[in-house]
């Protein structure tokens, strides 16, 4: 149940996406290069700059449209220090340094025109007010990562690419599995075994071997080409399961009253069969969902899987790891690395519980 909790939370963030999202820009990709590798619980103001008319038109986005894509940037954003100061038609703020020595100079004010910081509902307001209206103060609850984007916008984000992988995964290999293993079951002779040789010759094939032949093979790397590739390289377990159930299912007394009532073979594959197979196949799908999602990150880690800007776990652990040795490398590989384990722990649990549902030897209470 605890498996299950997790996975339902995860499946919550997943949906809701960057509605919950404290940085709700595509890909939680706004970047501040003041704010880099700042450690969890960093508290900082920003000055948001608005954009010209023309940039934040552009940036206009309906609410589906925000639930899908994200929001692009409607102001310039500037990491300041926590004085500023104005005059009647001035803002000064002093720009934000994450490292600052006793010794070190002082960093110079900058100075905004209060008529480029005011907004439409801010006509007539007070300089005073018109900064506190354009300050904000921002609390980095996880940090940042190497560009300066928010971590824990970027975590939450990730669990889209990769329940998404593993969902898709799932649906093409049970699917295609399926598919395979029942006709290989129940026709049996030389289809059979033609059948089982190409099972056997894919089963011997490194999954990430696979993964990048087919993405050779659609000449392409991205968040859909990973999702297709993987579901590719998963089937052969659901076949193998279907087949040996098949083998022992067809001899049964109701496939032979079948038979004898002229059903089509196609009517007793999916109608009779394949219902009797749903306990095994679920166990199977949790456990694959869990292998697509460590494919999945080892791909990413490696570069071959989803791409940058994205924010997939497998590709996080990567820019940490590429930092470790540094104060902000430690928790910058633990935390999405913890993700992943915590989310492949849930589904292990789950298919374990699931495994002993449908066992018939499981003792009742």
């Amino acid at each position: 149940m605890l498996g299950l909790g997790f996975i339902v939370l995860c499946t919550l963030v997943a949906l809701l996406g960057y509605w919950v999202l404290p940085d709700n820009s595509p890909n939680a990709n706004k970047s501040l290069v003041a704010l880099q590798k700042q450690p969890p619980g960093t508290r900082v103001n920003i000055l948001h700059v608005p954009l010209p008319d023309s940039a934040r038109s552009a940036s206009a986005v309906g609410i589906l449209g925000l639930w899908w894509g994200g929001q692009p940037q409607k102001t310039r954003e500037m990491p300041i220090e926590a004085a500023y100061r104005t005059t009647p038609d001035s803002l000064f703020v002093r720009p934000y340094r994450s490292y600052q020595s006793a010794s070190a100079p002082r960093v110079a004010e900058q100075g905004f025109a209060l008529r480029s910081l005011v907004t439409d509902t801010q006509a007539g307001a007070s300089p005073q007010v018109i900064a506190a209206q354009a300050i904000s103060p921002r609390t980095y609850l996880l940090g940042t990562d190497k560009a300066g984007r928010d971590e824990l916008s970027r975590l939450l984000l990730g669990t889209r690419i990769s329940l998404g992988i593993g969902l898709v995964a799932v649906l093409i290999s049970v699917l295609l599995g399926m598919a395979v293993g029942a006709v290989a079951g129940y026709v049996g002779g030389w289809v059979d075994s033609l059948l089982l040789g190409l099972m056997t010759v894919v089963w011997s094939i490194p999954g990430i071997m696979l993964v990048i032949a087919i993405s050779l093979a659609l000449d392409s790397k991205g968040v859909w080409t990973s999702f297709v590739a993987v579901g590719l390289t998963m089937w052969v377990d659901v076949a193998r399961v279907v087949r040996g159930q098949m083998l022992s299912l067809r001899e049964k007394t109701f496939v032979e009253a079948g038979r004898v009532l002229g059903l089509p073979q196609s009517r007793l594959i999916w109608r009779h069969l394949l219902p009797n197979m749903t306990g095994p196949l679920i166990v199977l799908a949790t456990s694959n969902f869990a292998a697509a999602i460590l494919l999945e990150a080892g791909l990413s880690f490696l570069g071959l899987g989803v791409q940058p800007p994205a924010p997939s776990w497998g590709l996080m652990v990567n820019e940490g790891f590429q930092l470790l040795g540094t104060e902000a490398g430690l928790w910058l590989t633990l935390l999405p690395g913890l993700a992943i384990s915590l989310l492949v722990l849930s589904f292990n649990l789950l298919g374990n519980g699931l495994r002993d549902a449908y066992d018939p030897k499981t003792p009742v209470g």
